[in-house]
């Protein structure tokens, strides 16, 4: 067992015993948006739970994962313990972690002669151009410093503490912005899930 598994599980064991300690709240998650409501309560828990177990740069980036998987549950609606449900896709994001270190994958770059890409059908074209349209035009209904911080994380591929130093704003004001740009998508896109 790897030194990853080992820390998961006594972490979980740790969260497991706490949660035994504070009694679980006994009302559904029923708000308009629970999300947000969700996030500025338990954010910086499962931000120090991830910074134990994979370090604070990698921690900031499994926080957002753990709520892009509740945005996309169906359950989310319906909760009786918003933090266990939380801290379990926590658990499980963890644990997906080390089976990737635990078995990396080799990639071999495309050699253009043998390996030539195929024409995409004509559908898939149109899905791919309508869906483009529209994560645009979502982007566009943001504020100007909400969409610029969702494309310097998600385009870019910038850190958190890399956008908080270029943008000269504080690790959770980008936090912020990063989950109303998702919550916002989430809205638009509900169609589709």
């Amino acid at each position: 067992m790897n030194q990853l598994s080992a820390d998961t599980l006594r972490d979980d064991h740790r969260l497991s015993s706490s949660a035994l300690r504070t009694p679980a709240p006994q009302a559904r998650v029923s708000s308009p948006c629970p999300l947000d409501a969700l996030y500025r309560r338990e954010s910086a828990c499962l931000l120090a739970y991830f910074s134990r177990c994979v370090g604070r740069e990698r921690a900031r980036d499994l926080v957002q994962d753990v709520f892009v998987r509740a945005a996309t549950s169906p359950q989310l609606t319906d909760l009786r313990n918003p933090a266990g449900f939380l801290f379990r896709i926590a658990r499980n994001l963890l644990v997906d972690e080390a089976r990737r270190q635990k078995c990396r994958i080799k990639t071999v770059p495309l050699v253009e002669n043998t390996d030539a890409p195929c024409c995409a059908k004509q559908e898939d074209r149109i899905e791919v151009e309508e869906t483009t349209g529209r994560f645009e035009a979502a982007l566009a209904q943001l504020p100007d410093k909400t969409a610029g911080i969702f494309r310097m994380n998600r385009f870019e591929k910038k850190s958190y503490r890399q956008i908080h130093q270029e943008l000269g704003i504080a690790l959770p004001t980008v936090d912020y912005h990063m989950m109303k740009a998702l919550a916002h998508l989430r809205t638009v896109f509900a169609d589709r899930v």
